[in-house]
């Protein structure tokens, strides 16, 4: 069984997990749950939808459809007519609404082969209408296992966060990871810093948004000294936001890395080495490998694995072109590898990270990193633009005061290579983000963006 804390191997908890607010022993989900298997036995339909709210209700969703062994499909509260329109049609999934107040004492349950369908999760789709990645009972197995080795996440834990239940990194490690290793899980409805503070956990998950805001409270951040490890992912954590946080909390954060269609891969370990802008080494299991232009040391991550997902929902054709010929998995992401340790670091996506100026190849987050090392700036992404002479030039649009773009300028190619140097500074009121804190660097380029300070 995936969610191995269900069946009573490590005994019930009245306070087994607690969302925002509201408390429940696992006693109480596996029958609220089983209500959701009971209703799902033998749908007519080939998955189902529920509205992911941080709630109880999200959790008994996903639980049944996993006792019933049919796929469920997670909606972001937050979705648009159209968006949730394209998701319902293009999974088939029925639309459920869930009552945790009922309960059924013996959930039916149906034998699902590991590789069948667990989760239909769909991409944010910023080059087109969202796809839905399939993942496995198999594959989610294999990646919480690998994490718990990881991280030494074990029954003994609290798990602390409040990130969204329709992304791998709240729903399968922050619920279903704490399902599997028994560990009590604490999601706070929102995660703010007062409410991390509060809640007294021992692991504690954040996006680089969250732990800013954390960096940026101190009374929050010393409360979290006493915890056994923190973890930052979903996009890249600043390097001061990095070293704030170690003073504050005594922690040095460990980052992780993976995609929706990957699951977790990279992560540095609980009482290792960790290096900010560094993504760890590979979890057990995983290989990676860097395909690179001759002479480059920076190139497109390749993974394999048993945790990578099962295809593209009804697009065999996009599923394919997502594989090299020879069966690694293209990740879209460009990263280096220490040749010294394994230690992988992310520089970016391909489509947008990777700049080519004046025959250089430059990635954009070694840039952004620099530019957040000036004590002015509190947000920055960089974009590459076409140019006529250096093919692109780099572009930097940052949140600052007090400082000029040619200062800004200066302090970059002063730390880093002169060619890496911006040759444009915007400046910005903000960063847009989606919701796990991600720079949307395409808006950047939208028209209300280029007027230049």
């Amino acid at each position: 069984m995936l969610l191995t804390a269900l069946t009573g191997i490590h005994g019930d908890r009245a306070d087994a997990l607690t969302v925002a607010g509201r408390t429940t022993s696992y006693e109480e989900l596996l029958g609220a749950a089983g209500a959701v298997a009971a209703d799902l036995a033998g749908a007519p339909f080939p998955a189902f939808a529920v509205t992911a709210t941080a709630s109880l209700e999200t959790v008994a969703a996903v639980v049944g459809g996993l006792l019933a062994g049919v796929p469920c499909v997670p909606l972001p509260p937050d979705a648009g007519p159209a968006e949730r329109e394209h998701i319902l049609r293009d999974s088939g999934a029925r639309l459920i609404e869930v009552d945790y107040a009922r309960r059924s004492a013996a959930p039916p349950t149906r034998t699902a082969a590991p590789g069948d369908p667990a989760l239909i999760l769909y991409t944010s789709g910023t080059t087109g209408p969202p796809k839905g990645v399939v993942l496995s009972s198999a594959a989610i197995a294999a990646d919480l296992d690998a994490l718990a080795e990881a991280w030494q996440w074990s029954a003994e834990d609290t798990l602390v966060h409040g990130l969204p239940l329709f992304h791998v990194h709240g729903l399968v490690l922050g619920v279903l990871g704490a399902l599997r290793t028994g560990s009590r899980l604490v999601h706070t409805g929102r995660p703010t810093p007062q409410a991390y503070a509060e809640a007294g956990g021992s692991l504690y998950f954040g996006v680089p948004t969250v732990w800013s805001r954390i960096a940026g409270t101190p009374q929050a951040a010393a409360a979290l000294s006493g915890a056994r490890l923190l973890v930052s992912g979903s996009a890249a954590l600043p390097s001061p936001v990095f070293r704030d946080l170690e003073r504050l909390t005594g922690h040095r954060i460990v980052e992780r890395y993976g995609m929706t269609e990957s699951l977790i891969t990279l992560s540095g370990r609980a009482g290792g080495e960790v290096r900010p802008g560094t993504v760890g080494t590979p979890l057990t299991g995983i290989r990676t490998r860097i395909a690179a232009e001759p002479g480059a040391d920076i190139g497109e991550l390749q993974l394999a694995g048993p945790t990578l997902f099962s295809g593209y929902l009804g697009r065999p054709e996009a599923t394919a072109a997502a594989y090299t010929e020879d069966g690694w998995f293209r990740t879209g992401d460009i990263a280096a590898i220490d040749a010294a340790d394994g230690v992988h670091r992310i520089v970016g996506r391909a489509s947008i990270d990777m700049i080519k100026s004046g025959g250089y190849r430059i990635g954009a987050g070694e840039v952004e990193n620099a530019l957040l090392d000036h004590p002015q700036v509190s947000e920055a992404a960089v974009v590459g633009v076409p140019d006529t002479d250096l093919g692109q030039r780099i572009v930097a649009f940052v949140v600052a005061e007090g400082v000029t773009g040619a200062e800004l300028t200066e302090f970059v190619a002063a730390h880093l290579s002169a060619h890496k140097r911006p040759r444009e500074v915007r400046f910005v009121a903000a960063v847009p983000r989606n919701a796990m804190g991600k720079p949307q660097k395409r808006l950047l380029l939208n028209e209300e963006y280029q007027e230049r300070t």
